[in-house]
């Protein structure tokens, strides 16, 4: 069955930096476009980073781009999002997501098929 898994969320002050990792099982993350989302209170989920299959071309939201790196270890089945540099309105829960085949263009919420329960991420001064 299909199971994706977030964790490393937590709380962390401005400036500090996180590792996410999304476990994935029931598929091979390889042929697979995976993104990240993030929720804050009261807002829409947004996309923040996607991978897509094979070769693993990035996209970012224009807000995290210097800041987060999207990767992934095959290997492992693991998707993974650095984040550095930390920023108050970078708190939310964030989202694993993933969809067969690669990234569709602006890779919208819909576009995915399968999704984790989320991580917490506190940004605080």
């Amino acid at each position: 069955q299909v199971q994706l898994v977030e964790s490393g969320g937590g709380s962390v002050q401005t400036g500090g930096s996180l590792r996410l990792s999304c476990v994935v099982s029931g598929f091979t993350i390889n042929g697979y476009c995976m993104g990240w989302f993030r929720q804050a209170p009261g807002k829409e989920r947004e996309g923040v980073a996607a991978i897509s299959r094979g070769p693993g071309g990035t996209y970012y939201t224009d807000s995290v781009k210097g800041r987060f790196t999207v990767s992934r270890d095959n290997d492992k089945n693991i998707l993974y999002l650095q984040m550095s540099s930390l920023e108050s309105d970078d708190t939310g829960m964030y989202y694993c997501a993933a969809n067969l085949g690669y990234c569709t263009a602006g890779w919208p919420r819909a576009y995915f098929r399968y999704w984790g329960q989320g991580t917490q991420v506190i940004v605080s001064s």
